[in-house]
């Protein structure tokens, strides 16, 4: 897809281009989808370590007395039951339950937090955030133009990031953030990810961002949002806008362990939420692995036996660490494991049914 030139510019934006990377539009973002071998990328993050442009994902603040009670309002988590230095997965819910975003929450201080979420919907996200705090004595600032956010993923990042930082990794626990110096930056560090290795995330100001790149451009490998999908995608990871959309049911993603239905108070999406909780859901997230090379694509249609549609693909690719073609796809509620495929332009292509995650480090 070629990139538009309406599209923002990272302030990694001209790293990018010396490093010749394909650009797209992903978001309203320029962004590097490849530099060279998405594979080539891939197995880096699996062996040693991949360095990531995240700088289109939004940092939106919520602050003051009343921070933590607004976010329980606002998001399905209990985040008042938040540890200061701990993040939380979470998400933001319609009040007919869909999905409006998946979150990530850090709590930096007692009245002070940090929302990570997906660019495509940093609006929505802040405009809901904003309206559901008003009652409370908090507020929402969208600082996400300030920030840029850097991530080293892989085997090798800790090693990688503890010659370079003044803070004691040995002591951040997964899903944890401290301050501290990384190159002579200050910046947040968080260890959370999106690729199923351990690795770090690095929230630092927009002007720093080039001297955070260089620091580990020579050490870690430039990888692009190609190499980003089929990572999260063998982890069994969500992405919104394919397992995920506003019209999704958190239980129909096998994500209900995330809907706090027992925290104090009321939330944005309860009621409804408490009523698919107490319903099998009408369909379900699995895994497939196609038994031969072609591999389902968003959208395919899942089939039974007899060429009958009982699901749709979410997210497919070839996977360069099974070495065969993966896929997410929601099933109809009913339908058995056995005997489906996937319509892949026209030819069915024969898959089996699998758990989530399809890898998973050791």
């Amino acid at each position: 897809m070629p990139a538009e030139p309406s599209a923002v510019k990272t302030p990694l934006y001209d790293v990018h281009l010396g490093l010749s990377a394909q650009l797209v539009d992903f978001a309203g973002h320029l962004m590097p989808l490849r530099y060279a071998s998405e594979t080539a990328e891939h197995r880096a993050v699996r062996t040693a370590a991949g360095l990531f442009d995240l700088s289109h994902m939004g940092e939106i603040f919520v602050t003051g007395p009343g921070a933590a009670a607004a976010l329980d309002y606002a998001l399905v988590g209990n985040l008042s039951a938040l540890a200061v230095g701990r993040a939380r997965y979470t998400m933001l819910c319609a009040h007919d339950g869909g999905v409006l975003d998946d979150l990530i929450v850090y709590r930096l201080a007692d009245a002070t937090f940090l929302v990570v979420a997906n660019a495509a919907n940093r609006a929505v996200v802040g405009a809901a955030l904003t309206e559901r705090a008003a009652g409370f004595d908090a507020a929402v600032e969208d600082r996400s133009d300030a920030y840029a956010l850097v991530a080293l993923q892989g085997p090798d990042a800790a090693g990688l990031l503890a010659a370079v930082t003044d803070a004691p990794l040995d002591g951040l626990r997964y899903y944890a953030i401290m301050a501290g110096r990384v190159g002579g930056v200050d910046a947040l560090i968080a260890r959370t990810g999106y690729t199923g290795e351990d690795g770090f995330e690095l929230f630092v100001s927009a002007e720093d961002a080039v001297a955070v790149w260089k620091t580990f451009e020579d050490k870690a490998t430039p990888t692009g949002l190609a190499a980003r999908d089929s990572l999260r995608l063998e982890a069994g990871m969500p992405l919104y806008g394919h397992e995920l959309t506003a019209e999704t049911s958190p239980f129909e993603a096998n994500l209900g362990r995330v809907v706090k239905l027992d925290k104090p108070g009321d939330f944005v999406g309860k009621a409804a939420l408490a009523a698919q909780a107490a319903t099998p859901p009408g369909r379900r997230l699995v895994g497939l692995v196609a038994r031969g090379r072609r591999a389902p694509r968003q959208g395919y249609a899942v089939v039974t036996a007899d060429g009958t549609p009982c699901g749709v693909v979410t997210s497919g690719a070839p996977s360069p660490t099974l070495g065969r073609p993966i896929a997410m796809a929601y099933l109809d509620g009913g339908v058995a494991d056995e005997g489906l495929a996937v319509d892949v332009r026209g030819r069915p292509e024969a898959v089996d049914v699998v758990a989530l995650p399809f890898y998973k480090r050791s």
